[in-house]
């Protein structure tokens, strides 16, 4: 099973530790690095502001800079030793043809891609895929949805759910990429117990991954060999879930405290 990953080329945790782990149980063939502009992370913020409005954007940027002076230490340290741990447990990751490039829909991605002609596509970005690139792998593009789908859906799931202290939907789902926004079909619902009060919920995001890595292989081999079937959800709820904020940030920590003072 010839296996690509996308990633943004300054998140580690992918760019090592799940190229190792991917070339544990694949023949990891390339990996497409992102370095996105100043200008895309601009559009990104501007369709943010469409979407909330002027005084909910101010609580989004509020939140992104409480995480940088409180947060984002703490999370570096863990990042590091969970790296580690992968290290030990996969070995280093192997050394496989690279493309970096601005956007995962560049024409020069699509060629990498096509060229290596994977049965297998990881995507670990927050760029949407276009329908070429998405039917090009033979079993499909998958993603590691940092939420519970489809009642929580985006790139920020844990923090929504834990935000609504809805706790048995703080997990990821591994998600069959389709043309809509984390839409497509669900071959598994995943979770650990987590310390939401110890740990920040990037952390939290991060080893909802980590913690069932051997799960995930496993549940690859069986969409390889034609076995797995997708989960139903159909007439559950779903939603499509924003930044977070710093308000229900603060919001949730009162409830952690609150829930472990009794």
């Amino acid at each position: 099973m010839r296996s690509v990953l996308i990633c943004h080329a300054g998140d580690d945790f992918d760019r090592e530790g799940l190229a190792a782990w991917l070339g544990s149980f694949t023949e990891l063939a390339g990996i497409v690095l992102l370095d996105e502009t100043a200008a895309q992370k601009r559009a990104r913020f501007r369709r943010e502001l469409r979407r909330v409005g002027v005084l909910r954007f101010l609580d989004v940027v509020a939140m992104r800079i409480y995480q940088r002076l409180a947060i984002a230490a703490r999370d570096h340290a863990w990042t590091r030793q969970a790296l580690a741990d992968m290290r030990r447990r996969y070995g280093a990751p192997p050394v496989v043809p690279q493309i970096v490039a601005a956007s995962v829909n560049d024409a020069e991605v699509l060629e990498f891609l096509r060229g290596i002609a994977p049965d297998l596509m990881l995507a670990r970005c927050k760029q949407l895929l276009k329908k070429k690139l998405i039917n090009l792998p033979r079993l499909g593009c998958f993603v590691l949805h940092p939420g519970i789908c489809p009642e929580y859906r985006n790139a920020h799931g844990c923090f929504w759910a834990l935000a609504e202290r809805d706790l048995t939907r703080v997990g990821m789902t591994l998600l069959k990429v389709d043309a809509g926004v984390d839409t497509g079909p669900v071959y598994g619902h995943y979770s650990y117990p987590f310390d939401e009060k110890r740990e920040s919920y990037n952390v939290i995001q991060y080893r909802v991954v980590s913690e069932n890595l051997d799960a995930l292989a496993d549940r690859f081999g069986q969409i390889a060999a034609g076995t797995a079937q997708p989960i139903d959800t159909h007439g559950r709820a779903s939603a499509n879930w924003g930044q977070p904020w710093l308000t229900r940030y603060l919001g949730w920590r009162r409830a952690v405290a609150k829930a472990t003072a009794r």
